[in-house]
């Protein structure tokens, strides 16, 4: 059992021998933010205080007396701050307990939950126009949406990765024209594209193929090929135009015409999105007959929710005031609208030199996010983009990104699995293998390094399961830095083999190392980013 449900399973037999019955439903506990005021705290004494008439402080140092007397496993003392705080001091043990949990569950195991239940998650997100390359600024929206699906999957959801096509509207015959233009030899259509990858695909382009349908095509072979290229893999491409082919479209207006919710008003259909939280009514279709983005969109989302229990978008800034429309037109046609929920990306800064990026050397106008991964690395492009919030904007220093430095941040995590297997390696050619877990005296990780380390893992669980739950997968990137930090500082500070090292401790620092070794296994494959065996530092040969 985890040390926190013994000490929760304790305060509340606790609170109870004292005449809280029913104890609180949660009892809070949490780490203090000063380690000198121990190990874990919990404010049950202020939270039931008032239930039973009594003085908060009063009631926790009752508590921590009856806790003092009858002391939880692993528990050293027992001691009430503040107006009422009950503070645990643990020894070590607990952390130890840690390294056999984290070594029994193993890479599968560390870290997964199964409060999805199995219940059906969609994640929708890049869904750009099939007219041209995917920008530099998409890479941000599609390594978010990946690797916050990784986390939907390794909380027990069933998870579905939805690619949505925009291919419809004027735009691709544009599109298409452009293509026939520069094969031809002329210049573009009026609002047409005037990248170099026109020109480019113009020359492979068939003579006498249809130039909207090859161009199709190619724009999404070159979309796949990047994101692949990224270890990104959609399960669906979902097509905007098959909706119309279908019949979805005209079977969702049917519906919302049945639900009441919509209504003609100068010569436009509207929907009554005020009806159900939005701040104004919405035109579905336009006086003169054309759709508005937001009908297919509503047809599209109904589709989803056939699909898939929760649906998950990831969208860019610019449909910042597109949720609640959204939300308001699943609530008209009976879907709970909190099942949809919607991750606004912000914009993405790319820097060399200081200064910034804003043309491809390529196309000289957008930034390919193909540049990107060729420049950098598919590795290190994932885990810059998923180093901030992505409600945040962010600064993308190409230069930093590309070294093999310590203060490239993807470098520095993955220096840390490298120099797990160089530890491993020596210890082959040098003969020693790591004995069975239960026959190694643990004990003997006491070193304030290595406690830092097991503490770090202890908190793995938590931060994927809250990272899952706040849809926030930099949660993971924050933490695996934590640990890689924590691991640098022990591989200097706290020799594993070698001369003065004795055998016992040798074999206990091994088990931690493999400890290490998993939680960062865990955490990349959150990620998307490999975990390298050998890796040198720029200036050494150290791996």
């Amino acid at each position: 059992m985890d040390v926190r449900d013994i000490l929760i399973e304790s305060v509340r037999s606790a609170l109870i021998d004292l005449g809280v019955d029913p104890p609180p439903a949660e009892v809070g506990l949490e780490r203090p933010a000063n380690p000198e005021h121990g190990d874990w705290s919990t404010n049950a004494a202020l939270a039931s205080a008032k239930a039973v008439g009594c003085n908060p402080r009063e009631l926790g140092t009752a508590l921590a007396e009856a806790l003092e007397a009858s002391p939880p496993a692993h528990v050293t003392a027992v001691e009430v701050a503040g107006p009422g705080f009950v503070n645990f001091r643990l020894a070590d043990s607990w952390l130890h307990d840690v390294l056999l949990d984290v070594v029994a569950a193993g890479p599968d195991g560390w870290a997964a939950h199964s409060v999805g239940g199995g219940r059906s998650v969609m994640v929708e997100f890049v869904s750009a126009n099939p007219t041209g390359p995917l920008h530099a600024g998409h890479g941000r929206g599609a390594c978010y949406g990946d690797s916050l699906a990784r986390l939907y999957q390794r909380c027990g959801h069933e998870v579905t990765r939805e690619f949505y096509v925009n291919d419809r509207g004027t735009q691709m015959q544009l599109f298409a024209d452009s293509l026939a233009a520069a094969a031809a030899g002329s210049g573009p259509p009026e609002g047409g594209y005037h990248g170099q990858y026109i020109r480019d695909w113009a020359v492979e382009m068939p003579e006498g193929a249809d130039s909207l349908e090859w161009g199709y095509k190619r724009a999404l072979a070159d979309q796949r090929r990047v994101l692949e290229s990224l270890d990104i893999h959609f399960d669906s491409w979902f097509s905007e135009r098959s909706m119309i082919e279908s019949g979805a479209i005209d079977e969702v207006m049917s519906d919302l015409r049945a639900q009441d919710a919509v209504y003609e008003d100068d010569g436009a259909t509207w929907l009554r999105s005020s009806d159900h939280g939005d701040d104004k009514d919405r035109v579905l279709v336009k006086s003169d007959g054309q759709f508005t983005y937001l009908l297919p969109d509503v047809a599209y989302h109904r589709d989803k929710f056939q699909r898939a229990d929760r649906l998950v978008n990831v969208w860019g800034a610019d449909h910042h005031g597109y949720v609640a429309r959204m939300q308001s037109a699943m609530h008209a046609l009976g879907h709970d609208p909190t099942e949809l929920q919607v991750a606004i990306t912000q914009m993405v800064s790319l820097q060399r030199g200081g200064e910034e990026v804003r043309l491809s050397k390529r196309t000289g106008e957008m930034v390919e996010l193909a540049e990107v991964v060729d420049e950098v690395g598919a590795d290190a492009a994932r885990f810059t983009y998923l180093l901030l919030s992505v409600d945040s904007q962010q600064t993308f220093d190409l230069d930093l990104v590309a070294s093999q430095v310590n203060e490239n941040p993807v470098f520095y995590v993955q220096y840390a699995h490298a120099r797990i297997h160089s530890i491993v390696g020596r210890a082959a050619g040098a003969g020693i293998e790591r004995a069975p877990v239960d026959m190694v005296d643990l004990s003997l990780l006491g070193h304030q390094r290595e406690l830092a380390l097991l503490r770090a893992l202890h908190d793995l669980p938590d931060t994927v399961l809250r990272a899952c739950r706040e849809r926030a997968p930099h949660q993971v990137t924050t933490w695996v830095r934590e640990l890689a930090s924590a691991f640098h500082g022990f591989y200097h500070d706290c020799r594993v083999m070698g001369d003065g090292i004795e055998e016992d401790l040798s074999q206990a620092r091994l088990w931690l190392v493999e400890a290490v070794r998993i939680g960062l296994v865990v955490a990349f494959d959150l990620l998307g980013v490999s975990a390298p065996e050998e890796m040198w530092r720029e200036g050494d040969g150290d791996t």
